[in-house]
């Protein structure tokens, strides 16, 4: 597990605003619940994310999932921080939090709500104890 960065919390209320801006495009006609997301790597750059709907309910998508897959599409794979937006300052789901866990238990996440006002921070090792990664297949 890689050591948490410590941020700043200018570099929080940055990243927390990414978020809360990429918010307005979620796809959320089922569930009226919009999520942004916006994640922070190594190398300083910043993926945005927000949920998409579908009929078909188990083809949605989150989020964080969409901020990973960005960064990971683009060669990245050394993840700092993550911001999460809701209404209310939503924790990611299961799936979002296994998907962040391949890349690293030390991952800084902060939930925030629909002003931007961090209600939650903690490591990503917090919101999935004993995960299941790559030694668990070994």
């Amino acid at each position: 597990m890689k050591a948490e960065i410590q941020l700043t919390p200018e570099q929080k209320q940055d990243l927390v605003e990414r978020a809360k801006q990429a918010r307005q495009w979620a796809y959320v006609p089922y569930s009226h619940y919009p999520v942004g997301a916006a994640l922070l790597t190594a190398s300083g750059k910043l993926y945005d994310g927000v949920n998409i709907e579908n009929a078909a309910y188990p083809t949605t998508i989150c989020a964080e999932r969409v901020a990973v897959f960005k960064a990971v599409s683009e060669g990245e794979r050394d993840f700092v921080a993550i911001a999460v937006v809701t209404e209310d300052g939503g924790s990611p789901c299961g799936s979002c939090r296994q998907v962040m866990s391949e890349f690293g238990l030390g991952l800084h996440v902060m939930m925030a709500n629909a002003q931007g006002e961090i209600l939650s921070e903690c490591s990503l090792a917090d919101l999935l104890p004993r995960a299941f990664n790559s030694s668990s297949l070994e």
